[in-house]
């Protein structure tokens, strides 16, 4: 019996409860009819008293009911939003700090933080009547605002016509959120940097055509901007942003000045954007020149003299590196920084790959580093999981790679690495959680493997890096051949990169264009293919290939995207959900494409007699996509057929390596930016939601404003 249940009966008399005692004696049970009269009704004060509490707990958001959420929020005048990015994902979270944003409604540290929060970008609020020239005012001097710019300040020139912009405007009358207009008394201009910077941890940078003195920061020995690791505001905004809270790029002038300041640096040193370590030996601030690099390979300017007080150059705008001596052979420099991309895709030391790995338990996991002792390869522990997977019981093992080194598998073979696995059973090769190994091939991935068997690569970035200068090129990246008995059963790509056109030049152009990047001849093989980027893709006519929140670059749209392994019949059937395809594409049958982007065109006297076509057109469907305007295929819905250059998506650029790859202007059509089933837009990062996030602010900006302003979006990366 309870404590509770107790409770009434014992403020019975004792001559009741000795008497129902005797009763339950008699009668030979464990508590009398009246002991268990009360029980009952004390069971139903519980009842009422718990309604109660609760009745008063639904009067506070922290300790309400769910379903008293939205009521809470309708009695204080709550918005709801599409929740996109973490800060607002929780109702009940939001509506909390609806009432602290409502004190400090109409300032513009409140406006700065809801964009922050409600985006998940880097944010700044600027109230523009604080730019505009005008004539000083004896009783309210502005000392900081100058008709002309203050030109003994690098600054004004560095942030002229961004967020940070301080330099006096003339007023311009037309309306901020139709026309873009900025300077104006009204006007509070919210500016966005969608782009985020991702890291490298601790890699190694890659030699100048064998140089031991002249580096690139990016693995595959292209130039490319280095980006600034925003510093956080804290979950209250209390100070405005400044240029180093944002992920921007980070240029020349504004590296120099914190390197020069020597201590208390925030760009860089170790935990910072930057840090250079040579023969394992972090560099000092006093030790790094950062100047422009820029010229021809073999002819940089500004090159540090050797003996001189500086080791070595940077030059942030260009990612490069010049040392005033050449480097030891076995230490080649090393540096954490980061890059600029738009989404988790195709690889990098972000947190959400973990999910996706397939082997989960420790003990099936092998693993491997650039300090493993010596003797132990890769190929040596994807021979050991070979042997691994034969023995009777183990169904499924891992090689992974612990670190974002550059491994260079270029010996004069054609095989670069061969992959054998036995019937049934799973190979995963991937990249560990906060890792993005590269490895530079000199010849293919061979996959080979018995019925039911499966290769899984994640987090891994390919690329083709020539053993010599008359080196064959290899058929594909990854070559699943028919031939010995190969009946591989399903390859899957994961967060993986397989560099459009093979590999990069120095200036981000594909060296090998057109060239596979994976060639699947195998019947009956399954291609999958998630939040990756590959380059074209040959997959024979009896396989099949679904691809989710990927890029498909022919690195140009008459290019070669999807064919058989001729490069022009029909490849297996196709689905896509979520892609930017940059190229033609010829397949069997369209299983199903949704929300994506087949930029696809024909090329003068072309042999194909259209850019994207289907042999069956009976079963599938298109949705929700934009195509060419003659494609041939199953029947369409809500889709965007190419109309001139009014319909038609804009991207940033289309040379994979630039920070805005893939990525759609925002003055793209609303047609194709806000196109997808879900209001998103179509394309590779339909994941990300980016219109939806901008709805979010939208709403929320109407609700803060004070009366009489109005505001509007700048997107600055």
């Amino acid at each position: 019996m309870s404590t509770q249940g107790q409770s009434l009966f014992n403020l019975l008399p004792s001559l009741y409860r000795i008497k129902d005692a005797q009763v339950a004696q008699a009668q030979g049970l464990a508590q009398g009819p009246l002991e268990s009269l009360l029980m009952l009704i004390e069971e139903q004060f519980a009842v009422m008293a718990e309604d109660l509490n609760q009745l008063y707990d639904d009067q506070f958001i922290e300790t309400c009911a769910p379903w008293v959420i939205p009521y809470i929020g309708d009695l204080i005048g709550y918005k709801p939003v599409h929740g996109v990015a973490t800060a607002v994902a929780s109702p009940r979270a939001e509506v909390a700090h609806t009432i602290s944003f409502r004190r400090r409604k109409g300032t513009i540290l409140v406006l700065e933080q809801l964009a922050r929060d409600v985006t998940g970008w880097g944010a700044h609020a600027v109230e523009e009547f604080k730019l505009l020239s005008a004539t000083q005012y004896m009783k309210a001097v502005r000392l900081c605002s100058y008709y002309a710019p203050d030109l003994r300040h690098w600054q004004v020139r560095e942030y002229a016509d961004t967020a940070f912009d301080n330099t006096a405007h003339t007023i311009d009358v037309r309306l901020i959120p139709t026309d873009g207009s900025r300077y104006n008394i009204p006007n509070v201009g919210v500016f966005l940097y969608s782009l985020n910077a991702y890291s490298l941890t601790n890699s190694p940078l890659s030699p100048v055509s064998g140089s031991s003195q002249f580096f690139r920061f990016s693995p595959l020995g292209a130039d490319m901007p280095l980006f600034n690791n925003p510093v956080s505001q804290g979950s209250q905004i209390a100070v405005a942003a400044q240029p180093v809270n944002v992920p921007a790029r980070l240029t020349r002038r504004v590296l120099c000045q914190d390197i020069g300041s020597q201590a208390g640096t925030v760009y860089y040193g170790q935990g910072n954007s930057l840090a250079l370590s040579l023969g394992g030996v972090f560099q000092n601030a006093f030790q790094i020149q950062v100047c422009d690099l820029s010229g021809a390979d073999g002819s940089w300017m500004n090159v540090p003299a050797p003996g001189g007080p500086f080791v070595a150059a940077i030059d942030p705008q260009l990612g490069r590196l010049a040392l005033a001596s050449p480097a030891a052979a076995a230490a080649p420099p090393q540096a954490t920084f980061y890059y600029g991309f738009n989404g988790d895709m195709g690889g990098g030391e972000y947190a959400s790959r973990a999910s996706s790995f397939v082997v989960q338990a420790e003990s099936s996991v092998l693993q491997y580093s650039h300090t493993a002792p010596s003797g132990t390869t890769l190929q040596s522990l994807l021979n050991a999981a070979t042997a691994q997977l034969g023995n009777p019981g183990v169904g499924e093992v891992a090689v992974e790679i612990e670190d974002s080194w550059t491994y260079p598998l270029t010996a004069a073979t054609t095989s670069a690495l061969q992959i054998s696995i036995p019937e049934g059973t799973t190979l995963e090769l991937r990249a560990a959680e906060g890792c993005r190994p590269t490895l530079l091939l000199g010849g293919e991935i061979t996959v080979l493997g018995g019925a039911g068997s499966t290769l899984v690569l994640n987090g891994l970035l390919l690329a083709y890096a020539p053993p010599s200068a008359t080196a064959p090129i290899p058929a594909a990246l990854v070559h699943a051949p028919n031939s010995g008995g190969n009946q591989i059963g399903q390859i899957v790509l994961s967060h993986c990169t397989l560099v459009p056109g093979l590999a990069l030049a120095s200036q981000g152009e594909s060296q090998f264009a057109g060239q596979p990047v994976l060639v699947a001849e195998v019947p009956g093989t399954e291609i999958v293919v998630q939040q990756s980027i590959v380059g074209s893709l040959q997959v024979q006519s009896q396989c099949t290939a679904a691809l989710t929140d990927s890029v498909v670059d022919a690195c140009s749209p008459t290019g070669v995207a999807y064919s058989a392994t001729d490069g022009a019949g029909g490849g297996g059937s196709l689905t896509l959900q979520g892609c930017t395809v940059i190229g033609k594409v010829h397949s069997t049958l369209f299983t199903l494409i949704s929300n994506s982007i087949l930029w696809s065109a024909l090329a003068s006297a072309d042999s194909w007699n259209n850019p994207v076509l289907a042999d069956r057109k009976q079963q599938g469907c298109v949705r929700f996509s934009y195509l060419p305007p003659t494609a041939s295929g199953p029947r369409q819905f809500e889709c965007v057929p190419q109309s001139g250059a009014i319909l038609a998506p804009l991207f940033y650029s289309l040379q994979y390596g630039d920070p805005g790859y893939a990525k759609l202007l925002p003055g793209t059509n609303n047609a194709i930016r806000r196109g997808a089933d879900d209001g998103g837009e179509m394309g590779a990062f339909h994941f990300v939601l980016a219109p939806l996030r901008e709805t979010d602010l939208l709403v929320r900006l109407q609700e803060y404003l004070p009366a009489g302003l109005q505001s509007g979006i700048f997107y600055q990366n």
